[in-house]
Formats: C-alpha cells, sequence, structure tokens
C-alpha cells in the first residue's frame, strides 16, 4: 500500500492521519469497555449510568461466585428452606437467605442456598422449587434492569413465548412464572452483600 502511493505520488500523510484517528478512537472505546483493572478502580458516582450498568455486570460476565441476599422489592428476601420449598422472609439475618450466585455462562447463572445447599429451580409449570441437583431448571438470565434491581428468567422455560420469573408477591409467597412479567416489581430483586 505504501509502495503504491509513493508510486502514485498520493501524500501517505493523510492516511496515517486517519490511521492515528482511528487508533486513538479504539483506545479510547477501550477504556469506556472497562478493561478488568478499569471496572476494579473506577468510582460509579462518577460514571455515566451506561458505564455503571456495565461495570455493576462485569463480574458476572466473568464466572465468578458471588454470596448474597436477594431482596425483593416487595420487601422480603428470597430463602429456600431444609424440605425445598422456596418463599420470601423478612428476617435480615436468616441463614435460608444466603444465596451463592453462580456464573454459568454469559449473563446465566445458578442460585444455591448455602445453608441448605438446594438450588433454586423453575419447571415447566413455572413453579420455584429447590432441588439438590443442578440440572437445565437451574439455570436463570440475570439482567439489571434501569431501576437498578436485578430479575432472574428461566433459561430453559417460556410460558406461550414469554419469559417466566422468579418473583415474590406481597406475602411473600413466588408466582408462577407465566403470571410474572419483567416490569412487575415483585421480579424485581436486589443482591445485597452478606456482611
Amino acid at each position: 500500500m505504501w509502495k503504491w502511493m509513493l508510486t502514485s505520488g498520493v501524500s501517505p500523510l493523510p492516511h496515517f492521519a486517519c490511521f492515528l484517528l482511528f487508533s486513538l478512537a479504539c483506545s479510547a472505546s477501550a477504556s469506556c469497555r472497562g478493561e478488568p483493572e478499569d471496572a476494579l478502580t473506577l468510582d460509579a458516582t462518577n460514571c455515566s449510568s451506561s458505564l455503571e450498568r456495565h461495570t455493576r455486570s462485569y463480574n458476572h460476565l466473568q464466572g465468578d461466585v458471588r454470596w448474597r441476599r436477594l431482596y425483593s422489592a416487595t420487601k422480603y428476601f428470597l430463602k429456600i428452606d431444609r424440605a425445598g420449598k422456596v418463599n420470601g422472609t423478612r428476617k435480615k439475618n436468616c441463614l435460608n437467605s444466603i444465596m451463592e450466585i453462580r456464573s454459568v455462562n454469559v449473563g446465566v447463572v445458578a442460585i444455591k442456598a448455602v445453608n441448605t445447599g438446594f438450588y433454586l429451580a423453575m419447571n415447566k409449570k413455572g413453579k420455584l422449587y429447590g432441588t439438590e441437583e443442578y440440572n437445565n431448571n437451574c439455570k436463570f438470565k440475570e439482567r439489571i434492569e434501569e431501576n437498578g434491581y436485578n430479575t432472574y428468567a428461566s433459561l430453559k422455560w417460556k410460558h406461550k413465548g414469554r419469559q417466566m420469573f422468579i418473583s415474590l408477591n406481597g406475602k411473600g409467597s413466588p408466582r408462577r412464572g407465566h403470571k410474572t412479567r419483567r416490569k412487575h416489581l415483585s421480579a424485581h430483586f436486589l443482591p445485597m452483600m452478606v456482611p
């Protein structure tokens, strides 16, 4: 290419300037994507909402394991008891509400109650239950919503083409997946740090 430019009388400087601008643009966009060092050192209060969302969701894209309590917008902590029953509790220190959230694929997680050892699962009818055996019913798509809450939709099952979500109603009982929608507050959860 350079040989062609020199023999045809075209100056290489404009092309070199374009290459330089392209390189600078690429390096700027890389810093916006949040390389591992950047994602860990950025102050979220100084970030735009899109960068903050990406920074918040960076870890689960890398296959990490987090211990969290899933606090629903209906003011209940999700728990799985020793019998494998799923429901909500208002007790802040309930051991059965500590969940291990493990990434199994990009944007897909498995949720396991640390104290009881049960995985959270959803069957074809949209019923939530606990199981000791990890299987495809235990995979949920994790998404950070615009309000800062997370939603968890069954990866395997849908109802008439619609996603089915983990959801706790106003009494702390799980709602059937076919009755849930992404916009419902009962399907919104805050993953709270375990002290």
